[in-house]
């Protein structure tokens, strides 16, 4: 029975990392996005920093879904 929950544990953990990966870079995106379009000058910098925080945002995430999938090979 146990196994079971850590199995249903881990994927919604697995889910929800991912779900919350990707709301966080959308909204990196489309806020880059508007600056860019004020500022079309600082573009570069802006660029730069999407992309810096878009790949912590995924290293975070990618911990996440690695930390579930270790709960659940231990499950068993």
């Amino acid at each position: 029975m146990d196994g079971g929950l850590a199995m249903i544990g881990a994927g919604l953990g697995a889910g929800l990392a991912t779900l919350g990966a990707g709301l966080g870079i959308s909204r990196i995106a489309g806020s880059s996005v508007e600056s860019i379009a004020r500022q079309p000058e600082a573009s570069g910098e802006i660029r730069g920093s999407m992309i810096l925080t878009a790949a912590l945002i995924e290293g975070v995430a990618l911990f996440a879904c690695a930390i579930c999938f270790m709960i659940q090979s231990k499950s068993y």
